[in-house]
């Protein structure tokens, strides 16, 4: 069998790249990444490094962000087909036509979106830090469109009592946990704290005992006196929360919750992006700085 770590660990030097990995990626890739986290805390460490090349191991959108971040850099991503289906559920051309149609209204879009999205943004956000946003950066709007995620933008609807022009955008993986396996799993694991992404539609974030990013949930395990936790996220979370807190026990909400293009990343791919320099991410400069500008206004205010 080939040292794909060994061959991964020597092209990283050669190449001077640093090596990102999604919470959700398989447990192999984790281990070999200098940077496991969230999409935009990647792409904020990659850009501090002195590193050349980043390889983002995750999602498509994900690496556009590394590039809007680090324009001067090579970003390659070890799979140009590991897209986001939330993402790709609302394009430039749709939001121009929603901001058409509400020309009073700021437009906040969560960073799980494409490039060209975001530059049409006033303000960029994550499921971490949304709410902040909008009761610091668009304290003063007085309307707000939220692309594309419904059921992210419930969930600060309920905890700002702000209303939104929503887009009824999803992540087919959280909108398919229910509340009925909450139950089941409270029922199994009757000790068990419930964490829950804000991705989750209502009945299920309603169960839970915490609603939190997947860096929250990884920063609030390591703080909780409890001892067992199901999670309601894509299960590729647990490899490191295991890791990081090897005396606690964890269970996903769902086993099914599992996202295909998260996983189509495997550690040859990524000795191949190392050793080809493929697949290159590449952005229009003008999208670069529209994009930057809206997750600049953002960092202000988290």
């Amino acid at each position: 069998m080939r040292d794909w770590k060994g061959e991964i660990e020597k092209l990283k030097k050669e190449r001077n790249a640093v090596i990102l990995a999604h919470n959700y990626q398989l447990p192999e890739v984790q281990d070999i990444a200098d940077f496991v986290g969230d999409s935009l805390g990647l792409s904020i460490e990659a850009s501090k490094t002195d590193a050349q090349v980043i390889v983002f191991c995750g999602v498509f959108f994900m690496a556009e962000t590394a590039k809007i971040l680090s324009p001067q850099k090579v970003v390659v991503i070890p799979d140009q087909e590991a897209g986001c289906p939330m993402a790709d559920m609302i394009t430039a051309p749709q939001l121009v036509d929603l901001k058409n149609r509400h020309p009073e209204a700021a437009v906040l879009c969560y960073v799980n979106t494409k490039a060209e999205v975001k530059a049409e943004c006033d303000f960029c956000c994550t499921s971490a830090n949304a709410t902040k946003v909008v009761e610091k950066g668009l304290n003063s709007a007085s309307s707000i469109i939220f692309v594309p995620d419904q059921y992210l933008a419930s969930y600060v609807s309920r905890k700002t009592g702000r209303e939104f022009i929503v887009w009824p955008g999803y992540c087919p993986i959280h909108a398919a946990i229910s509340g009925e396996d909450v139950e089941r799993a409270r029922e199994l694991h009757p000790q068990a704290e419930v964490l829950a992404h804000p991705e989750c539609r209502p009945e299920v974030t309603e169960k839970a005992d915490q609603v939190l990013s997947t860096e929250g949930m990884c920063r609030y395990v390591k703080s909780s006196p409890a001892d067992e936790f199901i999670i309601g996220t894509e299960v590729g979370i647990l490899h490191r929360l295991q890791k990081e807190n090897p005396t606690k026990h964890f269970y996903p909400v769902k086993e099914e919750a599992v996202c295909p293009d998260m996983k189509k990343i495997n550690l040859e791919k990524v000795a191949f992006a190392l050793q080809e320099m493929k697949y290159q991410v590449e952005l229009p400069p003008p999208i670069i700085q529209k994009a930057a500008l809206s997750i600049e206004r953002m960092l202000q205010f988290t």
